[in-house]
């Protein structure tokens, strides 16, 4: 025997008969080490605290003579109940109580989650009729010394700093109704007021600076006030106080800063060692390639021989028994007529009818008569033999079941027995109805009972259930069955390889021959499981009329009312075998103390369906150390494997009395990830204990292959998946042949890839091995496998472990489902649970901070997501679990509506590619966050003007009390209304003495929040003024509609200059009048014929939205847009290609030519660089790699192509203007494959920044810089925006190919992450595309943390929605991590006059806690 298979830990072949009270005591010693000391005070131990089914905490479903007492909301889902592991887990969270870690709680809006009452939370008891996911029993009582080490002062997470943060939480965030303690923001001015009072802010390498602005929570900020973060500046009078400063740390991070304070936990807390990264590759600049990393070294291996295959006993032949289902009724039916089939019970436990063979085999001929003869006409019959018919019944009628399946079965028609719908709305409707569609079934069976329970319409007609085919219904009650004629005899087949029955797999089908072993015939069988699918259907209804056995159906309604209920059967009736699974024993376990004069010795065989489940084994041992006493022999707990395709895989066999109880082996987790089996040795909490389900079933031959790939046998010590050749088992997937052969058709092969042989095997799914004896020991199941870096792991241990972390306060009735998202080349785990409505929400982080621990400790697994939604809001399951691949789709889609939640992307996501470079962390400057006076006295502060000129409507504004809030109104400098000018003429004009002598001062706030003033020359002004006339033909004859804002920029140039200059008309639009009406600005152009028109990116989004479901209206009026040739739009970024493609579809219908639109493009530095003319060719587009952009290299792909990004054209170069590429870093020129900062060098551009005291030096090199080499006595200019240049196709008006420039970004506001460089707007149009109801976003940096605001324009109840879709899209499209996610109202993104976002305002003011965000994440 190979070395790894000698350490098991077998109690019967190594250490001989070991007793209960031995096998404790090996469990102490083992886990003595992590244990407390018992208190002086007698408090009990854990262990015998776990036992004790005495304890009132662990009381579960009691008898009905005891009285049904309330169970407990919280009560886990002992199906995976295990005092070891739970001590394990205990054991490895106290290990970590040294740690002072404080992990920032989540803001929230508390309105946005006021939960429902208890009483309106809380479903009626039927989530405890879950067979597989859902089952509830009560929690034993947790460990009291424990408990009280977990709770101590100093665990974990540092109370001190949570209690810091959270207080303010409560106050400003969660006390609904309460008074907010965050500074207020000063108040508003009014509207015309804030035309003027812009605000404004510098860096240390630019201008002057700026001040704050801070709007009413909830209000979009007027679209024509600039809005810049908090920061000092260096422009102001040096005597002048700068108010509304904040205290600051030496790193610059506000003291009394919420959320500066939680950033700073996220921090504190990501500087803990991660878990070793994965080998991460990198390679060329362009490239990013993310690989499967080379396995590590120190990976255990398989070291054993290959396995053979293991052959059942030879299956006995049975002389004069009947060949097939049918004969053997029909025999019992006529020989054993007044022996009892089946025995039903009421929902109080007791008999409520007895089904006798002969009254079995006389109603099942009536029904297969009737289908046959009565359905329809002796021409036309609806039924013929071989179609598939619905069996449509409750748990609670096994009679009407038992009698429509073998009904069926001697009609020939094939049944298919469905769960019965309870709404159309059916977690599982979809997949009933794709089984229903692909059987053909039309004809659905069923009891007029259930009939009349089934949704109806209004009109009273079955409702037509999701997904599901038209159904015709038939009742198969007896008064509606005939009775069949004397010379009609039905057709009694032999044994044969034709389909008996299809039973549900999910969403598959699955054609089943049946092939029983069974116990003795005469025998009684109690049967607690659902009779209508697997082992309840395979040994309660097959096995026992093969074996004429008498079966004693407990329903699950009478389990839950009396959960001794099937033990009392037993007890009456002397039965030889039960079918149960874990939960009912311990159920049971828990009812016992009512019945003291219970016996169990006459059970022969106490089948436990789900003794496969490691969990069970708990449970069994418990059973077992209960009802001992009354008469349960050990050797008679008889585990079993199942499969929906192979159905019984294997069963212990009862052994002799005081024969070596069964084998057991301890295994070590971390050996089960890697598929391997290995002893645990080292790590006591890392264990998993199995027991074996005996052996292979008679006249079988079972092999272990590997899961993936290729069905390769494996070797001796390892585990894979069971696959079988049995006469008994199914043998498709009906009407799925591909997936069938994959399934069914699997042949192994050896190490050398050559068959076995030709001997056909079918796969159950199960993964195990087999141990010493041919013995066969499952671990888990293909279902519920996790592979997450090439590691498995199994959803029923992450589940047991979750439940093991004291869940009584937080998870509602122990509901959780585990399933893995694929996210960034790898599976994510996540943990779904559903939360008690009285949960608090420091008791529900604390929980899933201890989850995240107890996970990481035992199972060497970081989580992706936690979540936890309101209670009985999961998806369920027909018998109430949950139902995993709904919940699953929910989550991806967005629709889970979480009330919790908490990512950990940071610890989990170790297959990042290798950072191009170490990157510096630049400290927040402690300017940025103060608060200084407003923009408009900061400019007049700054040019020292001599006077204000103004209409007389604002001059009243500048003195009013509203403006005094904010400014000092008695130092304005003098205001003239120019609207009481004095008629005379001054004596004559004022002329320049030079042309390069300063014309006017242009200020302007950026998006990053900088206040910058340029000055521009006579000279600059007529230049300019010359190239736009040039460019778009700007004759004298010409009407041009302009609709911008006048205050700064190519806007206040063609709004006061241009026109003067080339003598053409203007019609003025000013932008806030479309405020008012709408189509103001279509209309003026379709009224007055105008060729020639210049608007903002805001001017057009407001009419995108407010007319594009408008313009049947508009034609109606005869607005038409024919006749515009140029639709420039104004800007200083990139130009927005899908907003401009979207305004020219909505507006084709209005005449509207798509060749009209175009950008234009400008900076600080040169108003105006490109602009589209009237003859030049049409803007180009080009689609770029994403990925190459933040390399700063530019590689073109073809439309449609992965990770591209369309960019278009920023109008064509104007004349007298050059431009060129550079390195902004060594201010060398670059070729076309390289992104680099824009130069240009024109006549018009600016002369430079205008400051008061003489610091036009610092940034001099803006204005007039040379290149590194090339040419390096030529002027040129620094745009400060990153872009290239490519040759067109295009043709100009001269003929020649034109240079086009496209603009990518700022480069002020690119974020520097991972070494690469990323635009804002790329990363916040993935945001915006992850869901339906995130209506604009904006992404900033901090502390070198990603934040992103997304704007929620859906119900409040889809915030903890967006965070792991926001979390997931940035990670797969631009391999970055989230730190913090922020859901705020809409509006609260400021943006700028020229509709641009101010990220850094925007950044402040969340630094300030002002923005009343709907909930805050932190991502661990």
């Amino acid at each position: 025997m190979h070395l790894p298979l000698l350490s098991f830990i077998l109690f019967s072949s190594l250490l001989g008969d070991i007793t209960q009270k031995g096998y404790e005591k090996k469990r102490a010693r083992l886990l003595a080490p992590f244990l407390p000391q018992i208190t002086s005070n007698g408090e009990p131990s854990p262990a015998s605290s776990d036992r004790s089914p005495a304890s009132p905490e662990a009381s579960g479903p009691s008898s009905s003579s005891g009285g049904r007492r309330n169970r407990s909301g919280g009560a886990r889902d002992d199906r995976y109940r295990s005092d070891i592991h739970t001590e394990a887990v205990q054991a490895a969270l106290a290990k970590h109580k040294e740690e002072k870690m404080a992990l920032p709680m989540p803001t929230k809006r508390r309105s946005a989650f006021v939960q429902s009452p208890v009483d309106n939370c809380t479903p009626p008891d039927t989530s405890s009729a879950s067979e597989d996911e859902g089952s509830l029993r009560r929690q034993a009582t947790l460990s009291a010394a424990l408990a009280q080490s977990l709770q101590s002062p100093d665990y974990w997470i540092n109370r001190s700093v949570q209690s810091s943060s959270t207080s303010s939480s409560a106050s400003s965030t969660l006390s609904h109704g309460e008074n907010k303690t965050q500074t207020q923001p000063q108040p508003q001015p009014t509207s015309a007021l804030a035309d003027i009072l812009a605000s404004t802010r510098i860096e240390n390498s630019v201008p002057p600076d700026v001040t704050s602005y801070t709007p009413e929570r909830g209000s979009r900020v007027d679209s024509r006030v600039d809005l810049p973060p908090n920061a000092m500046t260096r422009g102001m009078p040096r005597g002048q106080s700068r108010t509304s400063m904040l205290d600051t740390t030496a790193d610059g991070v506000p003291v009394n800063s919420r959320v500066s304070t939680k950033i700073q936990q996220l921090l504190n807390t990501l500087k803990r060692p991660k878990r070793q990264a994965l080998s991460e590759f990198f390679l060329d600049d362009s490239e990013e390639i993310v690989e499967v990393p080379q396995p590590d070294p120190n990976t255990p291996r398989p070291e054993g021989r290959q396995i053979i295959p293991v052959k059942g006993e030879p299956l006995g032949v049975v002389s004069n028994w009947p060949p097939a289902l049918q004969a053997a009724l029909a025999r019992w039916g006529a020989t054993q007529a007044k022996s009892p089939a089946l025995t039903a019970l009421d929902v109080t436990g007791k008999p409520l009818y007895t089904l006798t063979y002969g009254k079995l085999w006389s109603r099942s001929l009536k029904l297969a008569y009737t289908l046959l003869n009565k359905l329809g006409t002796k021409n036309e019959p609806v039924l013929r033999p071989g179609d598939r018919v619905a069996l449509v019944y409750p748990n609670s009628d096994p009679a009407m079941f038992w009698v429509a399946f073998y009904g069926c079965l001697l009609a020939e028609v094939i049944p298919v027995p469905i769960e019965v719908p309870l709404s159309r709305q059916d977690a599982g409707s979809l997949q009933i109805g794709f089984l229903l569609g692909s059987c053909g079934v039309g004809l659905a069976l069923t009891s007029e009972i259930c009939l009349k329970g089934l949704p109806k319409t209004p009109q009273g007609e079955i409702m037509q259930f999701k997904g599901w085919p038209r159904m015709k219904w038939v009742v198969t009650d007896t008064k509606y069955l005939t009775k069949p004629s004397k010379d009609w005899q039905p057709h009694i087949p032999t044994a044969n390889t034709d389909t008996a029955y299809i039973e549900k797999l999910l969403s598959l089908s699955l054609s089943v021959r049946v092939s029983c072993v069974c116990p003795l015939s005469g025998e009684t069988l109690v049967n607690v499981l659902d009779c209508k699918k697997d082992m309840g259907l395979w040994h309660g209804v097959l096995t026992s009329v093969m074996n004429r056995i008498h079966t004693i159906t407990v329903p699950y309604a009478v389990m839950k009312a009396c959960p001794m209920s099937w033990v009392q059967r037993v007890h009456i009736h002397k039965a030889r075998v039960a079918l149960v699974k874990c939960r009912d024993l311990h159920w049971a376990m828990m009812a016992h103390r009512d019945q003291r004069d219970t016996n169990l010795s006459s059970i022969r065989m106490l089948i436990v369906a789900d003794g496969a489940n490691p969990w069970s084994v708990s449970s069994c041992d418990a059973f077992l150390n209960v009802f001992q006493s009354h008469g349960l022999k050990p050797e008679v707990i008889c585990p079993c494997a199942s499969s929906p395709e192979a159905l019984t895989v294997a069963i212990r066999r009862p052994g002799a009395r005081g024969a070596a109880l069964p084998a057991r082996a301890i295994l070590s987790m971390g050996g089960l990830s890697h598929g391997v089996i290995r002893v645990n040795t080292e790590d006591k909490n890392s264990a998993l204990t199995v027991q074996d389900v005996g052996h292979v079933m008679p006249g079988a031959l079972m092999c272990i292959v590997k899961p993936d790939g290729p069905p390769q046998l494996c070797k001796t010590d390892e585990i894979g998946e069971i696959v079988l050749n049995s006469r008994a088992g199914g043998t498709m997937y009906y009407g799925l042949p591909g997936v069938t052969k994959n399934t069914f058709e699997v042949i192994p092969v050896n190490q050398a890839g050559a068959p076995l042989g030709e001997i056909l095997f079918t796969r159950t799914g199960l993964l195990g091995f087999v141990g010493p004896g041919s013995l066969v020991f499952v671990v888990g199941k293909n279902e519920g496998l996790l592979t997450v870096s090439g590691r498995r792991h199994n959803a029923d241990d992450l589940v047991a472990t979750a439940l093991a972390v004291e869940p009584v306060k937080t998870v509602y009735r122990g509901r959780i489902a585990v399933f893995s998202v694929t996210v960034f080349y790898d599976e994510r785990i996540v943990i779904v649970a559903e939360q008690r409505p009285d949960a608090s929400e420091e008791d529900s982080f604390q929980w899933m901070s201890r989850v995240l621990q107890a996970i990481d400790s035992i199972h060497q697994v970081g989580l992706y997501c936690l979540a936890l939604v309101p209670a009985n809001t999961l998806p369920k399951t027909p018998l109430g679990g949950i139902h995993i691949s709904e919940t699953k789709q929910n989550f991806l889609e967005g629709n889970l509506h979480p009330c919790n939640i908490l990512l950990c992307p940071h610890t989990c996501v170790t297959n990042l590619p290798k950072p191009r470079q170490k990157q510096p962390v630049r400290p927040p400057h402690p300017q940025n966050l103060a608060a200084t006076l407003p923009t408009v006295r900061m400019i007049i502060d700054v040019s020292k003007a001599a006077c204000i000129l103004t209409t007389q409507p604002l001059m009243r504004i500048l003195r009013s009390r509203e403006a005094a809030a904010s400014v000092n109104v008695k130092t304005w400098p003098t205001i003239i209304d120019t609207d009481d000018l004095p008629r005379r003429r001054p004596p004559q004009l004022y002329k320049p003495p030079t042309a390069e002598m300063l014309a006017y001062l242009d200020f302007s706030v950026s998006t990053t929040g900088m206040l910058t003033g340029v000055k521009m020359s006579h000279s600059a002004v007529s230049t300019l003024c010359r190239s736009i006339k040039l460019q778009c033909e700007l004759y004298s004859s010409r009407q041009i509609a302009i609709c911008l804002d006048p205050y700064c920029g190519l806007g206040f140039v063609q709004w006061c200059l241009s026109s003067v200059y080339s003598g053409h008309q203007s019609i003025l639009i000013p932008p806030m009048e479309l405020e008012l009406s709408l189509p103001l600005w279509l209309s003026t152009l379709s009224q007055y014929k105008i060729r020639d028109t210049f608007c903002s990116y805001s001017v057009m989004e407001l009419c995108t939205k407010g007319l594009g479901t408008q313009t049947d209206a508009l034609k109606a009026r005869g607005v038409n847009l024919s006749c515009v040739r140029s639709c420039v739009v104004i800007a200083e970024e990139r130009p927005r290609l899908a907003l401009t493609q979207s305004f020219s579809k909505l507006f084709k219908d209005l005449g509207l030519s798509p060749r009209a639109v175009s950008t234009a493009f400008g900076s600080r530095v040169n108003l105006a660089i490109c602009l589209q003319g009237t003859a030049g060719p049409d803007p180009s587009t080009v689609y770029v790699d994403m990925k190459s952009l933040r390399h700063d290299r530019v590689r073109l792909v073809e439309r449609g192509a992965p990770q591209s990004l369309s960019l278009m054209e920023s109008g064509t170069i104007l004349p007298g203007v050059r431009v060129i590429i550079v390195n902004p870093e060594t201010r060398g020129p670059l070729g076309d494959s390289h992104l680099g900062e824009i130069w240009v060098q024109s006549p018009h551009s600016s002369s430079g920044y205008y400051t008061i005291y003489g610091e036009e030096s610092l940034q001099a090199d803006h204005f007039n810089t040379r290149l590194s080499f090339g040419e390096p006595h030529t002027l040129w200019a620094r745009t400060g925006y990153l872009g290239f240049v490519k040759r067109t196709e295009l043709l100009g008006s001269t003929g020649d190919r034109h240079d086009a420039l496209f603009v990518v970004g700022q480069l002020d506001e690119t974020l520097e992450l991972r070494g690469l460089r990323y635009h804002p707007i790329d990363i916040e149009t993935s945001v915006s595309r992850a869901h339906r109801s995130i209506a604009e976003s904006a992404v900033f940096t901090w502390t070198n943390l990603l934040v992103v605001v997304a704007e929620l324009a859906g119900s409040e109840q889809e915030a903890l929605d967006l965070v792991p879709l926001v979390t997931n899209v940035v990670l797969e499209e631009h391999h970055l991590i989230v730190g913090v996610v922020v859901v705020v109202d809409p509006g609260v993104i400021p943006i700028n006059s020229r509709g641009e976002k101010q990220r850094m305002h925007l950044r402040d003011s969340f630094l300030a806690d002002q923005l009343d965000p709907i909930y805050v994440a932190y991502n661990m």
